[in-house]
């Protein structure tokens, strides 16, 4: 198991390890019309524990899928069976996508043992490994702490200095077209743009062809090619908080795991009309 990313070789070989708790992260664009939890009981990895993002979440907040307080996520984590000493492994059923949010969640909450299955459900499927569908059986609860670790999060105001005064460079994992504003948000209501003197650096120029992540040294000089100083404060956005976190993955296996993530994204930020917003910059 390596420090952010575990291949389908390691897992399989360590499935039933009783430290080893496999976390299904599956979620879709709101205009996907898929339902991860009806597919997590259909085709899964073995052992494999359900983890909610729209309801594991800030049921408050009207933005979609926030962060929850300490207390909600660790008595979530306790009711799924996963404890102070678990060895968390997360994948999801689009290869590396939603699985990295769920990432991103653990280590905000202190849980830094925890690593993204690289190529996630279909790459495990592909290589014929062993699958199980039908109701889960029901874990032990286990005592979970959390702690979180406020410096990863970043809100609104934050970003809006870091926009003006070059504190930090946020960076957009948003597809091109939607950055500079010529594609529609897959939500209703927001404006179309980005975030001043942000970059874009779309997700999916971070993973190869099978949806791995790419080398580490791969990723820095995709994150240099877009603007980005690696040696200076970085702060991900996207549009609700989901593929930003596979940048702040990417750069962590790329050796930045110091960097934070925008909660509130562009389901915030283009909703607002009294933040300011530039266009243009995709191609």
């Amino acid at each position: 198991m390596s420090r952010w990313i575990v291949e389908t070789d390691w897992l399989d070989h360590h499935l039933d390890a009783p430290d080893i708790v496999v976390v299904d992260g599956s979620w879709h664009l709101p205009n996907a019309g898929r339902d991860p939890r009806a597919e997590y009981l259909e085709r899964r990895i073995p052992g494999a524990v359900f983890f909610d993002i729209d309801e594991i979440c800030d049921a408050e907040s009207p933005l979609p899928h926030m962060l929850p307080t300490p207390e909600k996520f660790a008595s979530r984590m306790r009711r799924m069976g996963i404890g102070d000493g678990s060895r968390v492994v997360v994948y999801d059923a689009a290869g590396l996508f939603s699985a990295a949010r769920v990432w991103w969640m653990f280590r905000v909450m202190g849980h830094d043992d925890v690593a993204v299955l690289n190529g996630g459900l279909p790459k495990w499927i592909a290589e014929g490994r062993r699958l199980e569908d039908g109701p889960p059986r029901p874990r032990q609860e286990r005592h979970f702490t959390a702690r979180l670790q406020t410096m990863m999060v970043r809100d609104r105001d934050d970003v809006a200095q870091a926009g003006t005064t070059g504190s930090a460079q946020v960076v957009d994992a948003r597809a091109a077209a939607r950055f500079a504003g010529t594609a529609p948000e897959p939500r209703t209501g927001l404006r179309a743009g980005h975030i001043p003197n942000s970059r874009n650096l779309p997700y999916d120029m971070l993973l190869r062809s099978d949806s791995t992540l790419r080398p580490a040294g791969e990723i820095a000089a995709l994150f240099e090619t877009a603007g980005v100083d690696m040696a200076k404060p970085i702060v991900t956005t996207c549009g609700s908080g989901i593929t930003a976190a596979v940048l702040s993955l990417a750069l962590a296996v790329s050796g930045r795991p110091d960097t934070s993530l925008y909660d509130g994204s562009w389901a915030e930020w283009g909703a607002d009309p009294s933040l300011p917003i530039e266009a243009g910059g995709g191609d």
